[in-house]
């Protein structure tokens, strides 16, 4: 070894010092979604999870990961990262239950340039917000500082989530002709749509900034909303028994996504006039002139899951979901023949 001064990794872009502080500062959110089964904090090369501490007997793993999209774009133009994190969580819980697994634990992905303390802070504690609500354990997760793979400010998330069920509880379940579809109403364009989303802003000669039509505050705020948690309150329903499929409206919406848990032969019935088309969908509609059916296939319309439900369990479910905080709307049912058959008029 010599004295000489030769080059570091700091030099080359990526402080370690930062990334361990970043830890450090995240360590009190993460600690915060700690439940039955967790079996140690951050900073391992690997999280455990006791299935039995979680009561679990005969337990079958469900997996799902996703991300928040272009979704991210407007939280980076607009430094609004706070909850960013709970769309991503959202994002792959939402799917979890819809098989009826229980989310346990959940990873992050955190890729940037140069990592802003603060910021990335901000976005972990909303990833930490958004698993509390769920019931599920931020267990761990990787920050990666890139240098030259990404332009100032930006940066990328991915999570990753698991689930557990006692084997012989899975959904789809039991779905019949004359089931009757409740939907749950969404809080706004939740992650998906968002490249369209940005293509009309542009058409529309508005700012982020700017007072947003559809909405009180600016536009980026309110296209910013977080994707709804359904998790306590899907599986509420699911545990009191009637639920046979459950579907989340992401990309494709009611048009892909509903199919997609029904047996084969079958489809599905939904009156647009059962609920109505929230402000921010009818203004993106008509800025962007878009049709009925694009609307459908491409957002959630104002409905962001759907309960397939035994007909004579549909009052109580209502209720249930109702009393639990949830907008329920009564769509329309399974039938007979394939995909989603609408009638009614959203637009």
């Amino acid at each position: 070894m010599t004295n000489k001064k030769g080059l570091t990794y700091a030099d080359a872009g990526v402080d370690i010092d930062a990334g361990n502080t970043l830890v450090d500062r995240i360590k009190p959110a993460a600690k915060r979604t700690a439940r039955p089964g967790v079996m140690a904090g951050l900073g391992g090369f690997g999280a455990l999870f006791d299935l039995k501490g979680a009561g679990y007997v005969d337990p079958v793993l469900v997996a799902a990961t996703d991300g928040v999209g272009t979704k991210l774009r407007i939280a980076i133009d607009t430094g609004n990262v706070d909850t960013i994190g709970i769309d991503l969580v959202a994002m792959c819980v939402n799917d979890l239950v819809c098989q009826g697994a229980e989310p346990l634990f959940f990873l992050d992905y955190f890729a940037t340039g140069k990592l802003d303390l603060d910021e990335a802070t901000r976005i972990i504690e909303g990833i930490a917000a958004g698993c509390a609500a769920s019931g599920c354990a931020l267990i761990g997760g990787e920050t990666a500082e890139m240098p030259g793979m990404y332009h100032a400010g930006d940066f990328d998330l991915a999570g990753f989530a698991v689930g557990a069920m006692e084997r012989g509880a899975e959904l789809p379940a039991g779905v019949r002709e004359g089931d009757v579809l409740l939907g749950l109403a969404s809080d706004g364009v939740h992650s998906n749509g968002y490249s369209l989303v940005r293509r009309i802003v542009e058409v529309s000669g508005l700012a982020w900034a700017d007072d947003a039509p559809f909405a009180d505050g600016s536009l980026g705020a309110a296209l910013l909303a977080p994707t709804r948690l359904y998790v306590t309150q899907a599986l509420a329903a699911v545990r009191a028994g009637g639920v046979h499929a459950l579907a989340h409206i992401t990309g494709g919406g009611l048009t892909e996504n509903l199919p997609r848990v029904l047996p084969e032969g079958m489809g599905a019935q939904i009156d647009l006039g059962a609920w109505e088309l929230p402000a921010v969908f009818r203004w993106l509609a008509e800025t962007g002139g878009m049709a009925e059916a694009e609307l459908l296939k491409t957002f959630n319309a104002g409905i962001g899951m759907v309960l397939a439900v035994d007909a004579a369990e549909a009052a109580a479910l209502t209720t249930l979901l109702t009393d639990a905080g949830e907008t329920v709307h009564q769509l329309g049912k399974v039938s007979a023949g394939e995909g989603v058959s609408y009638t009614g008029a959203l637009l």
